[in-house]
Parts: C-alpha cells; structure tokens; sequence
C-alpha cells in the first residue's frame, strides 16, 4: 500500500519510512503542505491507502492541509501531533481526519491504527448499517442512505465515522453498547487503543449535535443512546 507521509523533520521522516518499508508500505514522503497537495495530484498512478499528516509544517497549518486533502479526495487521513487536548483532536476530525495520533506514539499503536483506517477506506461506505430508510431520534433526524443528520430541521455536518457511530447507537436507543462491540463495527478492528479515539468522536458528536445528554456513558462498558423526554 502507498502512504503519504507528510513530515518536516528529515531524520523523523527517514526513521519511520524505514520501519513503514518494513511492514510493506511505499512511503512517499513531502516535506510540507504544497508537496503533500502535489502528491495526491497525479492520476496515472496508484492512489495512496493513507495520508499520514504532521501537523506542524513549515508553509500551512496542518489543519488547513487536512482541510485541502478532503475537499479533493476521500482518502483517510491520520494527524500525527504532540497537542494532546481533546479540543484539538476534535477540530482535526470536524476537518475530515480519520483519526490522531498524539507524539510521543507507540510505532505498534502506529501501525495499527494505520491498518485501521486502512481497512475503513478500502470498504467504502459499507458500515454493515441495516439499510433502513431514516430514523428519529426526538429532535435528531437521520436519514441512512444519504448520511444526512439533522436537530430541529437543522443540518449537521459529520464525519464519516461520527454518522456511522450515531446510526449504529440510534438503531437500538436505551441499549447499552460495549466499547468493544462498537470499535468491531465502527472501526472495523479490535485493537484496543482505538478506545481513545471513540471517546474523542462521542464528544465531538456530543458538541454538534447541541445534546450532550443524548449519548450516555455507562461508565466500565460503553455508551447508549438515550432519547430526548418528551
């Protein structure tokens, strides 16, 4: 698979190309936002599986990088940073970031993570989602085969895993899923870790939605849906 590494620092890049090359990657590598947006410009060659993405470049925020590569392409993208706040992670995936990974990382979690999103963009759209037409949820509408959402009558815009997480709790409101039975359909993995990231997606679904009750944490097993009282 060919990954796009997107990292500033030579001697980072070249120490993670090598460990990358060994499990099989292309790593092609840019220096900085412009080479990273001319990379994924060519159409005669295999597309990239992923976008790895420093976010502390030289030339563009690596949030506004992020930003360009989803306004062009839907190739998964994971930010790599040493801003280890939830606000930030929360921004990084509202732009289109499949997931983050906060410096100093482990390469094992690296890597995983990686296969993950991998695994998620070569599946497409296909989240094992019964295809049912739409579903309400008090003031949440969520129409399933346009992966529109709505409060109110107001549109929401999502990520791709934020809609998939909210279909998949909507389905069945008040019944309590096991964190690891969500990452096994969400994120299609059963790697552990992904735990941080589905904490980070229910806070920024929590946040976009205006309904920070509607997502209950069952604290020790996972998270409900839990419908809005009449």
């Amino acid at each position: 698979m060919r990954l796009l590494l997107v990292e500033d620092d030579d001697h980072v890049a070249a120490a993670l190309s090598a460990v990358l090359a060994r499990h099989g990657f292309q790593v092609v590598h840019a220096r900085n936002g412009e080479e990273a947006l001319q990379a994924l410009l060519p159409a005669d060659k295999e597309p990239f599986g992923v976008v790895l993405l420093d976010l502390g470049l030289p030339d563009q925020d690596g949030y506004e990088v992020c930003g360009k590569i989803r306004k062009r392409s839907a190739i998964p993208v994971i930010m790599v940073t040493a801003r280890a706040d939830v606000r930030s992670r929360i921004h990084g995936l509202n732009l289109g970031a499949d997931d983050y990974v906060v410096k100093p990382y482990d390469t094992g979690e690296l890597l995983a993570r990686i296969h993950a999103v991998a695994r998620r963009g070569s599946s497409g759209e296909d989240t094992g989602q019964t295809p049912l037409a739409a579903l309400r949820i008090g003031p949440v509408h969520i129409e399933l085969p346009t992966r529109r959402v709505s409060v109110d009558g107001n549109e929401v815009q999502l990520t791709r895993k934020e809609f998939d997480l909210l279909a998949l709790l909507a389905q069945r409101p008040g019944v309590v899923f096991r964190r690891e039975q969500i990452i096994s359909e969400v994120w299609r993995t059963s790697w552990e870790g992904t735990g941080r990231t589905l904490e980070v997606h229910v806070a920024s679904l929590r946040s976009k939605l205006r309904l920070p009750a509607l997502i209950e944490t069952v604290r020790g097993v996972g998270y409900r849906l839990v419908p809005p009282s009449a």
